[in-house]
């Protein structure tokens, strides 16, 4: 992937120097939760489609997902030091981002309003409760943030077999597309249903939230390509071998389970490279209904 010498965002925030307790115990809701807890947590939210987050919360005796400290909100992390080339490769990607959804809104009559992204290590505190590293990247509406412990890129490349530059791009751009989800109101229409719905009803229309994201990430490949021509050769394969690793499917192989489908909250490995490549040949927005489609 081509981006040594494009522009790095401003939007990245370096929390990686404030600690955050790594596995050894994560304090949720003024107690300790031990990564055992985190495990069944991660299980849980996986298999029935729960926010971990919210499960975390329950298991310390909390109500309600944990508030950020108001000082932390006040309070914004410095940038990443200019020598960090993992911390640089990030800020670049969200940089590209920035400059394909920022002129698709204009279009629309809209104002993209750009999301921060925040490099952590273990744990940190959002507006959706206390994030943690073992959860992978994420999108927190409540704060319209981005989080990543940039170990997950090691755990993709060695752990799940999916290696290279554009690999992790797609993921940055998957929970991107998180943002332009709620921006444009989806993420609140869906939460609003979830209530309302069997459980097996609110995974699929988890499967058809991710499916949309992975879409927005071909839309964002797509546009970068034409104006910035960022891609090398094998990259596209290169996205399409990490969206297939992260199948439901696929994961639950590789833990030696059962495939459930109805368990599926982010869609089969098939799927997810298909509506990456949907959103990749179009460069569409309108390409990317997974909510009014039969086929996924």
């Amino acid at each position: 992937m081509k981006w040594e010498g494009n522009r790095e965002s401003d939007n990245v925030e370096d929390r990686r120097d404030e600690g955050g307790g790594g596995f050894g115990g994560l304090p949720i809701g003024g107690r300790s939760v031990g990564i055992g807890t985190i495990v069944v947590a991660l299980l849980a939210g996986w298999i029935f489609g729960i926010n971990p987050l919210t499960l975390l919360s329950m298991f310390a005796g909390g109500g309600e997902a944990p508030i950020v400290q108001q000082q932390q909100q006040q309070q914004r992390a410095p940038a990443p030091p200019a020598n960090d080339e993992a911390a640089r490769f990030v800020s670049v990607v969200l940089a590209d981002t920035e400059d394909v959804w920022t002129p698709i809104f204009q279009q629309a009559g809209s104002t993209y309003r750009q999301p921060r992204l925040v490099l952590f290590r273990g744990a940190t505190p959002t507006a959706c409760g206390t994030g943690q590293s073992a959860m992978g990247p994420f999108y927190c509406p409540g704060d319209q943030k981005v989080y990543i412990d940039l170990g997950f890129f090691d755990t993709l490349k060695r752990e799940l077999g999916a290696p290279g530059e554009f690999a992790q791009a797609y993921v940055i751009a998957h929970e991107v597309g998180h943002h332009v989800q709620n921006q444009l109101g989806i993420t609140g229409k869906v939460d609003s249903m979830r209530g309302r719905i069997s459980q097996a009803d609110s995974n699929a229309l988890s499967v058809r939230v991710e499916l949309q994201a992975d879409c927005f990430a071909g839309v964002w490949a797509n546009k970068a390509q034409n104006a910035r021509q960022i891609l090398e050769q094998g990259d596209v394969e290169s996205a399409m071998n990490a969206a297939a690793k992260i199948g439901d499917d696929a994961l639950q192989r590789s833990a030696g389970r059962a495939v459930v489908p109805d368990s599926f909250t982010h869609g089969t490995s098939a799927q997810r490279q298909r509506w990456f490549t949907t959103g990749l040949k179009s460069g569409s927005m309108k390409a990317c209904d997974t909510f009014n489609t039969r086929n996924l």
